[in-house]
């Protein structure tokens, strides 16, 4: 049995739905369950103390819900290991500030975390099974603080569509399942609110039902209606919308050694290709270097084809939204219809291509860019796009 099958066996489940917490501690990522047990939470909030004891607490709640126990094998390892992993990037994120404890962004840093905790250690990747299976997960830890403040949000709709979105891609992934984990989060401490907690985020769960997305996405009428909703258009989501785009651009993702230059020529043949690997080698800058005239022939390049109204691919790692952001809205402005592929592989063989590559990336920099990797979320663009190759 490999160490995720263990940790997969020591899942409650019935008849008695029983939480072995000394096989989980032996078979789970001990390390992080310790520094967990050192990281104390603000008082007012968690009067239980430490983040390990919130979790333990968090966990045998979500073991006893009737909801929990109804769900099916796959979608219950999923949401109780979410349960398991909630809370982890409270351990970078915490501090103290004017006298009280606080951890910003604890839930992407802790996706972050988890993301590559399972993947790297746990070997889940490289097939569509456990990529999904992985990104349920990360998913539910990366929004398990959403349900609790929606409905004092500016436009709680369409934050939950945007969520409710990436269950195309996740297909595991619902509102519903991560509002099932917030209220065992709610619930999985001791403080004076707990109650009011617990009905915010059934609040939520009602009003995404409202919507038509607590247990899929929304059916909007076209991809690009989808996008333009979900981008920011002052426009209703069943609104049916005239596609202006002329043609697409491919924006690939994904890290160093996946694949990306095999997959294009297979799948797309002889479509022209700006590639930040080739404008490196063109202009002798290596990949430590200062990267800024590299971005701007690469963007300069990209402009000749947009204004040509050229589909062609931009070629490069943007393993972050922020670095895909500044590409789409580039190919946007231009009117062009925006598809990003994201391409990844099992992580033992990705280091093995990435050893393989005439350029290859030091395994401290791939490390690096792992622990960074946001995969593309179903609003970045008109489509989105997982893929194990």
């Amino acid at each position: 049995m490999t160490e995720w099958e263990k940790l997969l066996s020591l899942v409650p489940g019935p008849p008695d739905w029983r939480i072995d917490w000394n096989g989980l501690y032996a078979a789970g990522p001990r390390s992080l369950f310790e520094k967990m047990s050192e990281v104390y939470q603000n008082p007012a909030w968690h009067g239980e103390g430490d983040v390990w004891s919130h979790t333990q607490m968090v966990c045998e709640g979500l073991a006893g819900m009737a909801p929990f126990r109804g769900l099916p094998l796959r979608q219950r390892r999923e949401v109780f290991l979410a349960a398991l992993l909630h809370d982890i990037g409270k351990i970078p994120c915490t501090r103290l500030e004017n006298g009280c404890l606080v951890s910003p962004n604890h839930t992407g840093v802790g996706a972050r975390m988890a993301r590559e905790l399972l993947r790297v250690t746990y070997g889940l990747g490289g097939t569509r099974e456990q990529l999904c299976f992985r990104e349920t997960v990360c998913s539910l830890i990366r929004y398990h603080s959403v349900p609790i403040h929606i409905l004092s949000q500016d436009d709680p709709k369409r934050r939950l569509y945007k969520i409710a979105a990436n269950g195309e891609l996740a297909e595991d992934f619902t509102i519903a399942l991560l509002c099932m984990l917030v209220e065992a989060d709610a619930g999985g401490r001791i403080s004076k609110d707990r109650q009011e907690t617990v009905e915010l985020v059934r609040l939520c769960a009602e009003f995404a039902d409202e919507l038509s997305c607590l247990r899929g996405p929304f059916p909007f009428s076209s991809a690009y209606a989808q996008h333009a909703y979900l981008s920011g258009r002052k426009i209703q989501p069943e609104q049916e919308l005239y596609d202006d785009t002329w043609g697409e651009v491919i924006l690939m993702s994904g890290l160093p050694g996946t694949g990306k230059d095999t997959w294009i020529r297979e799948r797309l043949g002889e479509l022209p290709m700006v590639s930040l690997d080739e404008i490196r080698r063109r202009m002798h800058v290596a990949p430590q270097e200062p990267q800024g005239p590299v971005a701007a022939a690469a963007r300069e390049e990209a402009k000749e084809y947009l204004r040509k109204k050229q589909p062609f691919v931009w070629n490069a790692t943007n393993l972050t939204p922020s670095l895909r952001e500044k590409q789409i809205r580039l190919f946007q402005d231009y009117h062009a219809s925006v598809r990003v592929v994201y391409l990844e592989t099992g992580w033992e063989e990705q280091t093995a291509r990435n050893r393989a590559r005439a350029g290859e990336v030091p395994q401290e920099a791939l490390d690096r860019m792992m622990k960074n990797l946001v995969l593309p979320e179903r609003f970045e663009a008109e489509r989105v796009e997982w893929n194990c190759v």
